[in-house]
């Protein structure tokens, strides 16, 4: 996946000029969980590339446990709903990121806040570059009618061609994931130590559209937990879904429901050593994949033809529906549109079929 084969003459010359630059380039991205977390990999070949290149990573503060160890990242905290709110907080914020002495700017989001931050850097003289979300192809993508079901660039890519705007361009087919993480004593006395493989399961995601039914997910843990070679922790929050995941882990000896026992940092160093992740269109197929960790992952009326399949996972790991008998997917990109008919689209996945894509991947 190299972004080099659509590098001009003039971002070649530019490749050399700032192999060695000392420059501060500032990154903004403040949502989402996914979104954010497919940004890790892009910044570790960034860094890797240009070790001389001081990054600023404007996000929110729970999401900056995700970036711990890429080296010359530094994370500065959006207060959004805060002191950062408003154009007056956004003007203010700019100043102050302006102060760190910025020379370029990434903007990886392209929202109103962000568009609000470009037109103060504008002011400053600053170079501010954007990233190219696509919007007219996913829209020729999602439509019923005259759709042009082709794969799309990769969020990843996306964000790579915002480096390349600025003179620094990356080849993405040199990341190096990096190292398991260290598990805490509070995670150990969970998980224990048994000798199993040990998938992760995240059944939830924003909308109900990119849900497996949670009865056929019963089903699927039931059968994992009678072979007895799988140890299963299950991930999600939320008081409603905290509920729902005890309620599937109940009476399986090999099901744990980690909803609300464990620090954003602990769930990341476990997902760090799981043998496979199984997720649905969402965040935590990504923060997996930003670890080299085998992703299943189980596609609602989304497609991974959107550009949101986790980071260096193979297409034979996202399990789809009935694309015949459910012709018009993908409906949308976030899932939040389902026309009549399409309520059930995910009960055309059986069971059967994500056990062995889960044994497949485990090499059961």
């Amino acid at each position: 996946m190299s972004s080099n084969s659509n590098i001009s003459k003039s971002s070649e010359s530019n490749f050399k000029l700032n192999k060695n630059a000392e420059a501060h380039i500032l990154v903004i991205r403040l949502s989402a969980l996914g979104d954010v977390a497919m940004l890790a990999p892009v910044l570790r070949v960034v860094s890797e590339t240009y070790p001389k290149l001081k990054i600023t990573l404007l996000t929110r503060a729970f999401f900056a446990p995700i970036f711990n160890n890429i080296t010359n990242v530094t994370i500065y905290e959006a207060d959004v709903n805060g002191e950062h709110k408003g154009v007056f907080g956004l003007s203010s914020l700019a100043k102050d990121l302006r102060d760190l002495g910025v020379d370029a700017v990434a903007d990886m989001h392209d929202v109103l806040r962000s568009n609000v931050l470009r037109s103060v850097f504008y002011f400053y003289g600053i170079p501010f570059k954007q990233i190219n979300k696509g919007r007219a192809e996913k829209k020729a993508l999602t439509t019923a009618n005259n759709k042009i079901f082709k794969q799309l660039k990769s969020t990843h890519q996306r964000y790579s061609d915002v480096f390349t705007e600025l003179g620094y361009p990356i080849d993405l087919s040199l990341h190096k994931f990096p190292e398991k993480q260290k598990i805490s004593p509070n995670t150990r006395e969970i998980t224990g130590t048994n000798p199993l493989k040990w998938i992760g399961i995240a059944p939830f995601a924003q909308h109900d559209s990119k849900v497996y039914p949670l009865d056929l997910m019963a089903e699927v843990l039931s059968q994992l937990n009678q072979a007895g070679k799988i140890q299963i922790f299950l991930f999600g929050g939320g008081k409603k879904e905290t509920k729902q995941l005890e309620g599937l882990a109940a009476n399986h000896e090999h099901v744990i429901s980690l909803a609300g026992k464990l620090k954003f940092t602990e769930e990341l160093a476990l997902i760090s050593n799981l043998d496979a992740m199984v997720s649905m269109d969402s965040g935590n197929a990504h923060l997996a994949a930003m670890y080299g960790i085998p992703v299943i992952s189980l596609w609602g009326v989304t497609h991974p033809y959107t550009g949101f399949t986790p980071f260096n996972q193979p297409i034979e790991n996202s399990i789809l529906p009935d694309l015949y008998k459910y012709s018009q997917i993908p409906t949308s990109i976030y899932g939040n549109k389902v026309p009549a008919g399409y309520e059930d689209v995910m009960r055309s996945i059986t069971p059967e079929t994500v056990v062995l894509k889960i044994n497949q991947v485990l090499g059961i």
